[in-house]
């Protein structure tokens, strides 16, 4: 196996024997089978869109499948092996369909028509497409980049779907991307280009589910939330998906069982629309790295709706339900019905028999400072920024990990200096988001936007500053970058960022792996990204001290 697709890869090279996410060499194969097949696959279906056909079956196979190819997402071997074979009846019925409309398939790549029938079959073939299998390492590192981005983009485009929002551009836009990541006749300036283009596909994506989770659940506002418990028994719902949690809302009132976020659903107590349940408690614990033991000491079943699954422990694996692309052999999972919809009686019933969480904290956090709600504070931040009371805003967006490096986040929290306000979303905000920072005129000094979709936010927070301020672009404002990276999301909002002009870009606590060492100078030279060294050398850096 070769995998260098998160933060944490071996050494800061790649896993070669077995995951640090605990992926083994057989599953990687599988999942890098996919890959190549989700790409012959969009090759095929960019062919079907010059002749009028847009297959949303088509569309909504490629999404699923990169989103359970992101990191911690799906470990089971028997779902990637049913996705190959389905996946190459989907492509030659698109063959058949376009065939039918007279369009054009000759000469088409390997990955649009190769077939695998069986297990042996296919782990004969994964090795020959994986990731070492591009020789040259800079177009090897641009394709990572670009595919690596389209997995990230698809999980926004998952949650959107969840809600019924879709956006066939996109869709045809990233399989273009993923189609040329096939084509050997591109060079470097060309892929760079495509990493671009692809960060503009990332706005959009996130716009779309900007949109679909604001219309369907209200916007964003301040809220304090709950980090104590109760004392009825509950249910823990981690990941990101916000229509599993309006369900899982929805039936489990009435029962005695309550509800709690965990990691990354914790944005869903800032919406209105879930304000209204009196049996959602609140937040349990930390982020996703911490869930080793903090389910243990939950007492109730887990629902993971997303990626950031660790591999559960002996000890509370039986209270570990899984839904949508995540999956764990052993585990329970709840598919959708045929209207759409899940049933959530099995993890309610189960929740009855257990015992009430057990404390790991108390108190409250302050969040919800998503774009709708920053824009009503916008007159107070501008007369905040023009008397001095702030000086500099810090982007602390990103991810969390298990990293002992990651605690230089804390440490440069801790250390900035008072006129500095933090804009975070991610789980990265566990880094800093129950120290007592304080606040400025009222302004509380860590704004969390929410998930790490909700970076959004942060470029349009940036954006209306810019024009409040009257001027030419972003990095003209007192912004700075400091985002820690984990995995393929937040290679897709880094790649936004880019695409909007964002320059000067820290990440850490190590630059992703699967940049050459000719890609990153581009990156340098043309961006100025950067990574991390010590808390005080880079703030006298970033403040030019």
């Amino acid at each position: 196996m070769f995998c260098f697709q998160c933060q944490e890869t071996a050494g800061n090279k790649g896993c070669t024997i077995k995951g640090v996410c605990g992926k083994d060499a057989e599953l990687a194969g599988l999942q890098d089978l996919l890959v190549y097949l989700v790409k012959g696959i969009s090759e095929v279906a960019v062919r079907g869109r010059k002749v009028g056909i847009d297959n949303q079956e088509v569309n909504t196979f490629v999404v699923e499948s990169l989103f359970a190819t992101i990191t911690n997402a799906n470990f089971d071997d028997n779902i990637f092996v049913s996705r190959i074979k389905s996946g190459i009846i989907l492509r030659e019925y698109l063959k058949e369909q376009i065939k039918s409309a007279n369009g054009n398939l000759n000469d088409l790549h390997d990955a649009a028509t190769f077939t695998c029938s069986t297990l042996d079959e296919m782990k004969a073939k994964a090795p020959k497409v994986g990731v070492l299998a591009t020789e040259n390492e800079d177009i090897r590192s641009l394709r990572e980049l670009i595919t690596y981005g389209a997995k990230g983009l698809c999980a926004y485009l998952k949650h959107a779907a969840a809600l019924n929002y879709y956006n066939s551009e996109i869709d045809a836009n990233m399989q273009m991307a993923l189609a040329k990541t096939l084509d050997s006749t591109l060079s470097v300036d060309d892929l760079v280009a495509l990493s671009l283009e692809m960060g503009k596909f990332g706005v959009d994506g996130m716009a779309l589910l900007d949109k679909a989770n604001t219309e369907s659940y209200g916007h964003p506002e301040i809220t304090e939330v709950n980090i104590g418990v109760g004392k009825n028994p509950a249910i823990l719902i981690s990941g990101h998906d916000l229509r599993d949690m309006e369900q899982l809302l929805e039936q489990t009132e009435g029962t005695g069982v309550d509800v709690y976020t965990h990691s990354e659903m914790l944005p869903a107590n800032y919406y209105p629309a879930f304000k209204k349940y009196k049996h959602f408690v609140g937040n349990y614990g930390n982020a996703w790295w911490k869930q080793t033991t903090e389910f243990e000491s939950f007492n109730g079943p887990i629902l993971m709706t997303t990626n950031c699954l660790v591999p559960p422990k002996d000890s509370y694996k039986d209270r570990v339900y899984t839904t949508g692309v995540v999956g764990f052999e052993g585990l329970k999972h709840i598919d959708k019905k045929a209207d759409g919809t899940k049933d959530f009686s099995a993890i309610i019933e189960h929740a009855k028999k257990c015992a009430a969480p057990t404390e790991i904290e108390n108190g409250t956090i302050v969040g919800g400072f998503a774009h709708h709600q920053v824009f009503q504070l916008a007159d107070k931040v501008v007369d905040a920024v023009k008397s001095g009371a702030i000086k500099n805003f810090f982007v602390m967006a990103g991810c969390d990990g298990r990293a002992k490096s990651r605690n230089y986040y804390t440490e440069f929290a801790e250390k900035l200096p008072k006129d500095a306000v933090i804009l975070t979303a991610g789980c990265a905000k566990y880094k800093y988001n129950k120290l007592n920072l304080g606040n400025i005129n009222g302004i509380p000094r860590v704004l969390d936007a929410g998930q790490c979709n909700d970076s959004y936010s942060l470029v349009l927070i940036a954006l209306k500053l810019v024009e409040a301020f009257e001027l030419n672009n972003v990095n003209e404002l007192p912004l700075h970058y400091n985002i820690a990276w984990y995995e393929q999301k937040a290679v897709i909002v880094l790649l936004s960022l880019l695409h909007l002009g964002v320059k000067n870009i820290h990440l850490g606590p190590t630059l992703p792996a699967f940049l050459s060492p000719n890609v990153a100078k581009v990156l340098v030279e043309n961006f100025g990204i950067g990574g991390i060294n010590n808390v005080d050398d880079d703030m006298k850096m970033f403040l030019n001290l």
